[in-house]
């Protein structure tokens, strides 16, 4: 029997298809040819980074967040900082490099360092790159600091420049430290019927307070004016060493500033320079041509010579320093919340962060490890896990030292005290001892809508954790008696790392935050210093001799693609190409939108799990 043949409606469709089909392929193949050879000619027609020549400046943008790791992908890091659009990064290891690099060069002058756009940083990082500002002048050369304008974190890396530089219409705002968080109670509760259900251990644990309250309990707001009053005295204490005023002066122009800004008639400017916190008022183009006297001209592009710091990275090779047949002391860093599995850095993952611990116990060139703490805490599953990992490697004969940087608090404390010495900085936010749990039910919403909940369970508890009906008050004592046991367990583990009793750890614990000093003064740590000083330390704990030993970071490796573009990120050449091809971003108050969703997906998240403990401070300043 023969084949039909197709009908003429049939074939037109097929025609109709093949030829939208053929257009498609042709526009998309046309598309990738123009951005093939727009990328092919960006690169080769754009310089890379000029030869460093003598008489250079480092010039250090401090636009974006300090961190203590990248959490963004590498590509999307290339496209922030060649667009300036986007979260921008700068890494506490990378700016140390860079400046102690740069002392040692005899090609580099000066550090030039912008504040603009500097938009976070913790103090214990601040007081870490201050330090290396203070080194880098020691050796003779100098630090100028300039900024349309510096908020308090800013200048106070400025204020140890040797000269500190506004624009006329700029100022300095020192303005305190405060910590003020948004309560969702009657939001929740009145407004929603969303019943949330605490459970803690500890009158001080004020982490989940928003969720139940409609303002700070007493206990939080004693504890934390307690550790940021000494934070605050010491960054007044340090801004006025660095400036060489008394600090009564300063104390008093803070508390007096609108008094103050009145009589300067409103000029910030004028009233920063009144005060010492400057050493004058410059526009851009005078600072450049004041730079350009003390420096020299580069012809090209008609302002001083420089180099700025990703540029002096990569013809450094400083971005990722590569381990040598030399002892080695290891960094594996652990930043952000702690949680489940395998997480990006910029999180800390309970396999993750133990895997590279153990990578660093199985590596026979590895002497020693430091591990690097900057989080807030997190799941105390995935905590335990890391913690265990650090026993094991104090087992296999290497010592550990932790670090604390900016936060090392609840489960940022508890995978840290295992270590054979615990450093922190005295203005490190550590402690808050203590666990809770949350548990979310909705029968009031459904309730609004008509809809109900109903049924029958083999068992008293079956059922009972239904977010859709109320909670059983027997289901409320299996939870708090968890989390008795887990807050036993985690002062119980405390007191036996630290030599004492869970009596006493107790005395201390309580879910209290402590700044590094306050806990160095109550045993919590060992010594206050940075991470230069831990450094040290883990390896003289390991035997090693100074100068015979190499530091390498643990970390994920690149692939070969994201290395290309990290590297082909420190030049140049693809500015223009990123420009042409990057959104444009929607401009938001970025930190506070920030906070209002961490919060929240933190509270969906840790509330389908009320049987799990979690020690977490949320402790932000």
């Amino acid at each position: 029997m023969s084949e039909s043949k197709p009908g003429p409606i049939r074939r037109f469709l097929v025609g109709l298809w093949n030829t939208v089909n053929f257009t498609r392929r042709l526009v998309f193949n046309l598309v990738f040819l123009v951005l093939l050879f727009a990328f092919i000619a960006v690169l080769f027609s754009s310089p890379g980074v000029k030869p460093l020549m003598a008489d250079s400046a480092l010039v250090i943008n401090l636009g974006g967040d300090l961190v203590e790791q990248y959490s963004a992908h590498p590509v999307d890091r290339v496209l922030n900082q060649a667009t300036g659009q986007g979260r921008m990064e700068i890494q506490v290891r990378d700016l140390l490099r860079a400046i102690a690099a740069a002392k040692e060069d005899d090609r580099i002058d000066r550090i030039v360092l912008v504040t603009d756009g500097f938009s976070a940083a913790g103090f214990a990082a601040l007081r870490d790159v201050a330090a290396a500002l203070r080194d880098f002048r020691a050796s003779g050369k100098e630090v100028i600091a300039f900024g349309n304008g510096m908020e308090q974190k800013a200048y106070y890396l400025a204020a140890h420049a040797d000269e500190v530089y506004i624009d006329p219409q700029g100022g300095v705002l020192l303005e305190g430290l405060g910590r003020y968080r948004m309560y969702y109670r009657e939001g929740l509760q009145d407004k929603l019927g969303v019943d949330v259900h605490l459970f803690k251990v500890g009158e001080y644990k004020s982490a989940a307070e928003p969720y139940v309250l409609d303002a700070a309990s007493p206990e939080a707001r004693e504890a934390d004016l307690y550790w940021m009053s000494d934070v605050w005295n010491r960054f007044v204490a340090d801004i006025a060493k660095a400036r060489g005023i008394e600090q009564s002066e300063l104390e008093a122009m803070i508390n007096e500033l609108p008094a103050r800004v009145q009589a300067a008639g409103g000029d910030l400017g004028k009233l920063a320079l009144d005060e010492k916190l400057v050493d004058g008022l410059k526009t851009h183009y005078e600072l450049e041509q004041m730079l350009v006297e003390r420096g020299a001209l580069d012809e090209d592009e008609h302002t001083f010579r420089q180099i700025e710091l990703r540029g002096y990275l990569t013809q450094m090779g400083l971005h990722q320093l590569p381990m040598d047949s030399r002892p080695q002391v290891a960094v594996v860093v652990a930043q952000g919340e702690i949680t489940d599995g395998e997480q990006p850095p910029g999180t800390v993952g309970g396999e993750s962060t133990s895997l590279l611990l153990r990578q660093a116990r199985e590596d026979e060139n590895v002497k020693a490890v430091l591990l690097r703490v900057d989080s807030p805490g997190g799941g105390v599953f995935p905590s335990e896990q890391i913690r265990r990992e650090v026993e094991l490697t104090q087992a296999a004969g290497k010592p550990v030292v932790v670090s604390m940087g900016n936060v090392a608090a609840s489960g940022g404390y508890w995978i840290s005290m295992n270590a054979d010495k615990i450093y922190a900085d005295e203005s490190t936010i550590t402690g808050s001892i203590g666990i809770f749990g949350l548990w979310m039910t909705a029968p009031r919403v459904l309730d609004k809508l008509g809809i109900n909940t109903d049924g029958v369970g083999t068992t008293p508890l079956a059922g009972a954790f239904d977010p859709t009906r109320p909670l059983d008050p027997n289901v409320g004592i299996v939870i708090q008696s968890v989390i008795n046991k887990g807050y036993a367990d985690f002062i119980g583990k405390v007191a036996e790392a630290r030599e004492s009793t869970p009596e006493q750890i107790d005395v201390h614990a309580r879910g209290r935050v402590w700044s590094g000093a306050q806990a160095k003064e109550r045993g919590l740590v060992d010594a206050l210093g940075g991470l230069q000083a831990a450094l040290a330390e883990a390896a003289k704990l390991a035997g090693l001799e100074e100068g015979k030993y190499g530091v390498s970071y643990v970390e994920k490796p690149l692939s070969p693609f994201e290395k290309f573009v990290v590297d082909m990120g420190g030049q140049a050449r693809l500015q223009g190409l990123v420009r042409l091809l990057a959104p444009t971003p929607l401009l938001l108050d970025r930190e506070t939108m920030a906070r209002v969703e961490g919060e929240l997906r933190w509270l969906e998240s840790k509330g389908r799990t009320p049987y799990s403990a979690v020690a977490h401070c949320l402790c932000a300043y």
